[in-house]
């Protein structure tokens, strides 16, 4: 069974299938709308066979579909019929989710994505929980967000951005005990050491994720997919 799995971000809809290493993108931005991104796809993904799709979306996810339209892309992403417009059954997950799910092990996992905003999903026991804790409010008047997201490292400077993680993740780690901490994001890459409990991501890893979904261990993993019916194996 092959996997087109999509990882759709605010500057790239990059797109792969698990026997090709190749990632191949294609810009997105404020005017992206789904229409446009299926036909971007379908366009760069000629020469790969596909049984089923797996999307990850910046945006909170029920259903199988998107509960707004994500802040950094165009409108129409919450109607769109994507079943019907692939041709093949379609699985939609949050993106800071989708990654999670990709770096997973084992035992309860904290996934924190460091980019433009805070990703965030928990995992236990193939149990998929995609969180928004983002927006909760940390300090001074502000979020989480605001201190860790790219509004944070700006207005801080990394030294003091870094000390912003690190209170963030012993905060989080207190409340929710996971046995690992997962840190994503572009801006993972401005740490320099690890908090304790610590272990970076990949952005490949969404990819992996978008697999995964449809292995019979995570078929189960959350009660979002009513729509989405697994692809009869060839």
């Amino acid at each position: 069974m092959n996997i087109l799995s999509i990882d759709i971000g605010g500057t790239h809809v990059k797109i792969r299938v698990p026997n090709d290493p190749e990632k191949r993108q294609f810009e997105s931005g404020p005017t992206l709308t789904p229409r446009m991104m299926v036909d971007g796809v379908k366009k760069l993904c000629v020469g790969w066979k596909f049984d089923a799709v797996s999307i990850g979306i910046p945006a909170p996810i029920k259903n199988n579909r998107p509960l707004h339209d994500p802040a950094n892309l165009g409108k129409g992403w919450t109607d769109f019929d994507y079943d019907t417009d692939f041709g093949v059954p379609v699985k939609i997950l949050n993106d800071a989710a989708m990654q999670a799910v990709g770096s997973y092990k084992s035992g309860k996992m904290l996934f924190l994505g460091l980019g433009t905003g805070l990703g965030s999903c928990f995992i236990v026991g193939n149990q998929i929980l995609p969180m928004e804790l983002a927006h909760l409010p940390y300090k001074n008047g502000k979020s989480f967000e605001d201190y860790v997201g790219l509004r944070g490292l700006e207005r801080l400077g990394k030294k003091k951005w870094r000390k912003s993680v690190a209170d963030v993740i012993e905060i989080l780690s207190a409340a929710l005990i996971p046995d690992e901490v997962i840190l994503g994001g572009g801006n993972s890459a401005n740490l320099k050491e690890l908090p304790v409990g610590c272990r970076l991501g990949d952005n490949a890893n969404a990819f992996e994720g978008g697999f995964r979904l449809w292995e019979k261990a995570w078929e189960n993993a959350v009660p979002l997919y009513h729509d989405a019916t697994p692809p009869a194996k060839s």
